[in-house]
Formats: structure tokens, C-alpha cells, sequence
């Protein structure tokens, strides 16, 4: 089974060799039928420091830590 992969932004990286990354997901709410937007933050392994802003796609992985579960596959822009 392939690994999920995520486009997101960099919220923050002020840890070392970790960012923050926010992934937004649109939905249709299934009554009302209006399109609704999800956020969710994910811990993901960076090697190099990349700035906050930055488009990235992330890709899971095994547990590196209490929290991290992702890593940093490519940055987009």
C-alpha cells in the first residue's frame, strides 16, 4: 500500500530539524451541502530549515518521535 502523501504550508520552524506543517481540506457538509474548510497541523521531519510560508508536500513515515509521524518529501515554492 503506497504512503499517503499531503500538500501543505510551513507555520513553523523553530525547531531543530522540525517543522509544523497546515494541510486544509475542503469538504461538502452532508446536510446542508455547503463546502467547508478543515485545518489540521502536522509534525513533520525536515532536514534543512525551511522557511515559513513554504508550500510542501509531506509524506508519512515511520514514528521518528513522541509526535513526528511525517517527513518532508518536497518543497514546492
Amino acid at each position: 500500500m503506497p504512503r499517503k502523501r499531503l500538500q501543505g504550508k510551513v507555520v513553523s520552524n523553530k525547531m531543530e530539524k522540525t517543522v509544523v506543517v497546515e494541510v486544509v481540506r475542503l469538504f461538502k457538509h452532508p446536510r446542508y451541502e455547503k463546502r467547508i474548510r478543515r485545518k489540521k497541523k502536522f509534525y513533520a521531519h525536515s532536514e534543512e530549515n525551511i522557511a515559513e510560508g513554504t508550500s510542501v508536500v509531506i509524506e508519512e513515515s515511520r514514528p521518528l518521535s513522541k509526535l513526528k509521524r511525517w517527513r518532508v518529501v518536497r518543497v514546492l515554492k
